[in-house]
């Protein structure tokens, strides 16, 4: 072993690590990811031990000199990662040591990996939430767009995808709208739920150096340091939380890939997806397939697994720090990775989507979408509802039997069921009167829709000069 090497391991030990336990134990490849953030990390808590005297001030600018040399490596691909340094915490601290000499060894003091690796993490995952939720914020854009640019389109709307209800097609694009913003809120409380820094918690129990953890907390983007030292290092709730709020974000983005699939059929046609966004068939050279579509919501099944692997880690592990939580990375960076991913790619499928309003509003004229206005207009000449819904599903039923639409009865034929009905019923019962009668707040009818357009984009807009974005 070299000098570094059996420092890592410590004199505990006679013999050096089994190459097949270094293979195994090693997380290092997993976490490049992180080296640059693990180096702010280190230069915090250099900076710390300098200005308390811990360390002497030169030393630890020195420290950061060497740090940021390494960050410098990292960025410029040079920096080499091995399984012999285990995890990238140490890779970090070797090689700044390989440059600035034995001074590099005092980085250390006042802190174990322990904190250090979930220091790390923390700060990884706040940034991942800043991607996801400038991502989410995106997607919410283009549903805006698309709807605003489709107001008046009427569609069927479906419960147990049978026809209910006519509906505007904005209404429609417009509840992905409110989904995502679920999502966004709930990564903004994990956010803030995130907010107090590990660092100085030490192995388990603190630290007996007089360190300074406000202030590495503040220096690193934190509220405030974490208030218990063996819960600091043994927490993953996070990253748990993290892969719930991603699985139910992409739960949300299935559910429309589900719908794009559907609508984008044959026997629908209510949109047509981009080219560059389908693929054909080896063998069926008239095929149009949403490909992506259905790759995302077959990938549900993936951030689900993700959640699942995280809660299974942590079931039943004793405080404080043990080795299973090394385990905690890699399906949290799948799931970060899956979700970007997804959540960049629907962004322009959806943009880019054609909206075929005449097909829409043929179909909303099928399957006597306009039965419960007719119902309610019975109840407003002041039949109770109940009797109304029978009457109507009576006047449904003969419909179908003599192949006619309920606009199509002549008046006789509408007063064989009930005395109630007048001239006004064919307006009544339009489709443009369904659609324009839903006023009621969070309605189909236009000028909600309009308003609801218009609360999408304060939020957007306010939410998102808050952030940054």
């Amino acid at each position: 072993m070299s000098n570094q090497e059996s420092k890592s391991r410590s004199g505990r030990f006679d013999l050096p690590a089994n190459e097949l336990v270094e293979n195994f134990n090693a997380t290092i490849l997993i976490e490049k990811r992180t080296g640059e953030i693990d180096i702010q990390n280190s230069k915090a808590h250099a900076t710390m031990l300098g200005r308390q005297g811990i360390i002497s001030e030169t030393d630890a600018k020195e420290i950061c000199r060497g740090l940021d040399l390494v960050a410098e490596e990292i960025r410029a691909g040079k920096f080499v990662y091995s399984v012999k340094d285990e995890d990238i915490h140490m890779a970090v601290e070797k090689r700044m040591t390989e440059i600035i000499g034995p001074v590099g060894g005092r980085l250390h003091t006042g802190r174990s990996r322990n904190d250090q690796t979930a220091t790390t993490g923390k700060l990884y995952l706040r940034h991942a939430i800043r991607e996801v939720q400038t991502a989410i914020r995106k997607l919410q854009t283009v549903f805006v767009t698309v709807a605003s640019a489709n107001i008046d389109v009427i569609m069927p709307g479906y419960t147990h995808m049978q026809t209910g209800q006519p509906i505007l097609f904005s209404h429609w694009m417009m509840a992905f709208f409110w989904m995502l913003e679920r999502d966004f809120t709930r990564f903004a409380d994990l956010y803030t739920r995130m907010g107090r820094c590990p660092l100085g918690s030490a192995a388990l129990a603190g630290t007996d150096f007089p360190i300074d953890r406000e202030f590495t907390a503040v220096t690193l983007g934190f509220d405030g340091p974490t208030e218990n030292s063996i819960d600091a290092v043994s927490d993953r709730d996070h990253m748990v939380e993290f892969n719930a709020a991603a699985a139910m974000c992409y739960m949300h983005l299935s559910r429309l890939s589900e719908e794009l699939v559907t609508f984008s059929t044959q026997d629908f046609k209510f949109i047509e997806l981009s080219d560059d966004f389908c693929t054909g068939s080896s063998i069926m050279p008239q095929k149009k397939n949403p490909d992506i579509a259905e790759k995302i919501r077959g990938k549900t099944g993936r951030m689900y697994g993700n959640l699942m692997a995280m809660l299974t880690i942590m079931k039943g592990i004793p405080l404080a720090y043990d080795t299973d939580l090394s385990e905690d990375k890699e399906q949290v960076f799948d799931s970060i990775d899956t979700l970007l991913q997804s959540l960049a790619i629907m962004t322009p499928m959806v943009e880019k989507m054609r909206v075929n309003a005449t097909k829409m509003r043929a179909n909303a004229d099928l399957g006597y979408a306009n039965a419960t206005d007719l119902a309610d207009y019975l109840a407003k000449k002041g039949m109770p509802f109940r009797e109304a819904h029978h009457v109507v599903g009576a006047m449904v039923n003969y419909a179908i039997k003599h192949g006619k639409r309920l606009d199509d009865f002549t008046m006789d034929e509408y007063r064989q069921f009930s005395d109630c009905i007048e001239e006004d019923i064919r307006h009544e019962i339009s489709l443009e009167t369904c659609v324009r009668a839903r006023r009621s707040f969070g309605g189909t009818a236009p000028e909600m829709v309009e308003c609801q357009i218009t609360r999408a984009r304060e939020v957007l807009a306010r939410e998102g000069a808050e952030l940054g974005f």
